[in-house]
């Protein structure tokens, strides 16, 4: 059965007597198991609570959540021009990962954002670009031009190895440009719960515990680029592959292990230890796990850089 057949027929399915919601999670999917246990609650006038503590468990115990193989919607690019570099950080968490759904109906307070047609938990290449753009304006000091101008980012511009990366903003008036950088998402295979307590001045005791539904620490995660300027880019640019690729890992690293990539990043989450790099290039594939093995392998893509 489809999702789109399970979300038309469910109801009907729901009328006979003896029904588990297992059966959703086993033939559907996990949003299959959510439009079970939404309808139970809306139909048979089942207590809220227990149909949450009840879906909440059945979710823990999926052992991994998978997009199917035959569609290979996880695949990397198979052909790499000249001068393309592929990069895989490979990483683990270290704290929980959370991103909210954006559905407008669910059984926990705070869902966790997954693919719609699939339920796998993702972060989207648009996230990546976003969270990643901004640990390359911190690389170049934009903390400091916060504080210069009353934390506002009016006079900030850009520095060309940035642009050329990620092109400039939107809303800016110059003719578009866009960057050299293309992101996949990530897919992650866990997901658990979290609970916060918020506790009242007064009395510092706890008011109303609020679940969050997350991809749990320990779980792994590849964060995947392609490095694919178009012909005369690079000249166009100004700007020197070498020098611009080592800054960008070094946004990487301190956005993965330092900044966190997460919702509630100032709580801690959304931090993960780097397992492996891997480059991808032309004719040839390098894991590298030193700073210097990967300057070591740009040298070898790029032998003519500009500065002689």
């Amino acid at each position: 059965m489809s999702l789109f057949d399970h979300y038309c027929f469910s109801d009907k399915l729901l009328i006979k007597e003896g029904k588990e919601l297992d059966d959703a999670l086993k033939n559907n999917s996990a949003d299959g198991l959510l439009v079970d246990s939404i309808i139970r609650v809306l139909r048979k006038n089942t207590k809220k609570e227990e149909v949450r503590k009840n879906y909440m468990e059945k979710i823990k115990k999926v052992e991994a959540f998978k997009l199917p193989e035959a569609l290979e919607l996880d695949r990397p690019p198979r052909v790499l021009r000249p001068g393309w570099i592929l990069i895989e950080v490979h990483f683990t968490l270290m704290t929980p990962w959370y991103s909210k759904d954006d559905r407008p109906l669910h059984l926990v307070d705070n869902p966790l954002r997954k693919d719609r047609v699939f339920g796998v938990p993702f972060m989207s290449a648009a996230a990546w670009k976003g969270l990643l753009r901004w640990s390359c304006r911190m690389h170049e000091g934009m903390m400091k031009h916060l504080e210069a101008h009353a934390f506002s980012l009016k006079e900030w511009k850009d520095e060309p190895w940035i642009l050329h990366l990620f092109g400039n903003e939107k809303e800016e008036e110059n003719i578009f440009s866009q960057g050299a950088l293309f992101f996949y998402p990530t897919w992650f295979s866990k997901v658990g719960y979290e609970l916060i307590n918020p506790h009242s001045r007064e009395t510092r005791a706890g008011t109303s515990p609020i679940h969050y539904e997350v991809v749990p620490s320990e779980t792994p995660g590849v964060l995947r680029i392609l490095y694919a300027p178009f012909p005369g880019q690079v000249e166009k640019d100004n700007i020197e592959p070498l020098d611009t690729l080592a800054w960008l890992f070094q946004s990487i690293e301190a956005l993965l292990t330092v900044y966190g990539f997460s919702a509630k990043r100032s709580t801690g989450w959304g931090r993960a230890k780097i397992d492996n790099w891997k480059l991808i290039a032309h004719n040839d594939i390098k894991d590298t796990a030193t700073v210097d093995e990967r300057k070591a392998f740009l040298q070898s893509i790029y032998p003519m850089d500009r500065r002689g």
